[in-house]
């Protein structure tokens, strides 16, 4: 019995070393990584890709002549199109519905703040075709005052992104189902991403020991190199004031040679 067990213990240590010796054989005659990485990041111009965007923005653009006021490429073949703020509704469904289509995922709904445009937001959504591997970025406009009707009844990815875009730029989205504020407290003032919004904020929360709670206050910068007005922290440093006149010397008479 003894015999029989050590022959055993012997056989399993001659099958691990041989198992060593192949796998440090096999490590020896792997070839040395040699090559970098060289797939781009981002897809290279095609002009095929190019052309067949394009093809299919004016196609849209035909199809939907009363909404779609633009249709471009651009430089890395991306279609963008660029609607009437009434035709969101009908272009996502039809994007999301049509067979040549099928961009049926919101990846991103998000807005971007100009304020020297008479229509200073614009709204922007991002959707995928994974049955086409492709991408779509559809572009809307509006103001501080004009709703823009909400395409939760098309994407319900969109609820979210719709109360973001409304807490931060103050975009009112019509028929939304629960639009309210998402990402700042209760009773927020003002929408932060908008340009007008100052760097301060308008208002400080603390607790107050004497009223057990949060109490919110103007803003009180104490620093006096945070002392700036609602326009620009950058213009209170030294480096960034207009210089002044420094005080000129008088002219003597010059020396005579």
């Amino acid at each position: 019995m003894a015999a029989s067990l050590v022959r055993l213990v012997r056989g399993g240590i001659s099958r691990s070393l041989n198992v060593a010796s192949r796998s440090a054989v096999l490590v020896q005659r792997r070839p040395e990584a040699t090559t970098t990485e060289t797939r781009p990041t981002v897809r290279p111009k095609d002009a095929v890709t190019h052309n067949q965007l394009s093809q299919f923005g004016e196609y849209i653009a035909e199809i939907l002549p009363k909404y779609v006021q633009q249709a471009q490429v651009t430089n890395y073949n991306e279609l963008e199109i660029m609607i009437h703020p009434e035709g969101v509704v009908p272009v996502l469904t039809f994007l999301r519905d049509h067979t040549n289509a099928q961009f049926r995922n919101m990846i991103d709904l998000t807005a971007v703040d100009v304020p020297t445009r008479q229509n200073r937001f614009e709204i922007v959504y991002n959707l995928l075709s994974l049955r086409f591997n492709s991408r779509i970025r559809v572009k809307t406009y509006t103001d501080e005052l004009s709703p823009v009707d909400s395409s939760v009844s098309v994407h319900q990815a969109a609820n979210w992104y719709e109360r973001e875009v409304w807490d931060m730029y103050g975009v009112f989205f019509a028929n939304h189902p629960d639009l309210r504020r998402i990402l700042t407290d209760y009773g927020f003032e003002g929408h932060p991403f908008r340009k007008d919004f100052p760097l301060s904020g308008y208002v400080e929360l603390r607790y107050d020991d004497e009223v057990k709670r949060v109490v919110a206050e103007p803003v009180e910068l104490s620093q006096e190199f945070r002392k700036f007005d609602l326009n620009s922290p950058w213009e209170t440093f030294p480096a960034y004031r207009e210089p002044k006149d420094a005080p000129k010397l008088e002219s003597g008479d010059k020396p005579a040679k």
